[in-house]
């Protein structure tokens, strides 16, 4: 019996070396026009003047009235002089049923169920139009993406109505609710006016995802509820999480849902810093110190999952 002999086979260095050198320079182009000098001037520049009012606020907020009503917040040096009195006053003003204090926690009530139920419902929803079949699925996805144009405005009397009798469809919903039922209006109307969208971009995440999983999970005895908490869920955090930043600030930061649903003790910090300036404005250097304590949450929110954020916004960018 022969030995068999290995023959090796010529190898194309010249080809080999020209992709490795085409790689090289596609990469090298594309990282010198993202990280361009002047890119990065024109970054530092624009957040610069973007931080610029929010610095002033911050100022003018620990001065006395009567400095903030004459003079500018870069005069603090010229006009020198700190003081908490417009966060006491601030957070001890309100209207007969409730205090800026409280009105801080209506909106953390308000807010974080209004951001984690059009989320969870949403997500159940985006997997059903990505990985399930059933009858006029298409254009029931073409009617929720539709629904996006529909402006608030069109919606709140049909709301308002509905929450009315207290019932949806036969349901009664918000009689459910007893005394909180002016939460459980806010809650609804949030969720409803986030569905779309959220459908919308949820779907189009869990889409991506490669049928090769999903098919390998069918093929091990998985149901729709083991696919979807195993392997969607983790899979779709960083998209989760974009979007309930979105979410979260658009809510805390409604005046319009407010004015309309939350009425008396469940107002929530935007209509009340909307009455204490008072009617003609005379107090608006309060707003100093109640636009700042508006903002405190947002700020935590967003730094506190901004890797979350910035994943999800770069997540399906890139192939591979």
């Amino acid at each position: 019996m022969s030995a068999i002999v290995p023959v090796e086979l010529p190898v194309d260095t010249k080809t080999a070396e020209q992709l490795a050198r085409g790689e090289k320079t596609t990469s090298g182009k594309v990282k010198k026009n993202l990280t361009s000098r002047w890119a990065t001037v024109a970054a530092i520049a624009i957040a610069v003047v973007w931080t610029i009012p929010t610095f002033g606020l911050f100022v003018s907020s620990f001065r006395p009235k009567a400095e903030v009503v004459s003079t500018g917040w870069w005069t603090i040096f010229e006009n020198w002089g700190f003081t908490f009195d417009n966060y006491v006053e601030v957070l001890a003003s309100g209207n007969t049923q409730l205090t800026m204090a409280q009105a801080f926690l209506n909106s953390i009530v308000i807010a974080l169920p209004a951001t984690v139920i059009p989320l969870a419902i949403a997500l159940l929803a985006a997997y059903g139009f990505a990985w399930m079949d059933f009858k006029g699925k298409n254009w029931l996805f073409i009617l929720v993406f539709a629904l996006q144009v529909v402006p608030i405005q069109m919606a709140l009397v049909p709301l308002l109505q509905l929450f009315a009798r207290g019932e949806i469809f036969g349901v009664p919903v918000i009689a459910a609710f007893g005394a909180d039922a002016g939460f459980a209006q806010v809650w609804i109307a949030h969720s409803i006016f986030a569905m779309p969208l959220a459908i919308f971009l949820l779907h189009n995440f869990i889409a991506e995802i490669p049928r090769e999983v999903i098919e390998a999970a069918r093929v091990d005895g998985a149901s729709h509820g083991q696919i979807f908490f195993r392997i969607i869920v983790p899979l779709t955090l960083p998209a989760v999480a974009s979007f309930g930043i979105f979410q979260f600030l658009w809510v805390w930061n409604d005046l319009l849902v407010a004015l309309v649903f939350a009425d008396g003790a469940v107002a929530p910090m935007t209509k009340l810093l909307a009455e204490i300036t008072g009617s003609r404005g005379q107090e608006w250097p309060l707003l100093t110190a109640g636009a700042f304590l508006s903002i405190l949450v947002p700020l935590i929110v967003f730094f506190s999952l901004q890797r979350y954020f910035v994943r999800g916004l770069l997540a399906g960018s890139t192939k591979g």
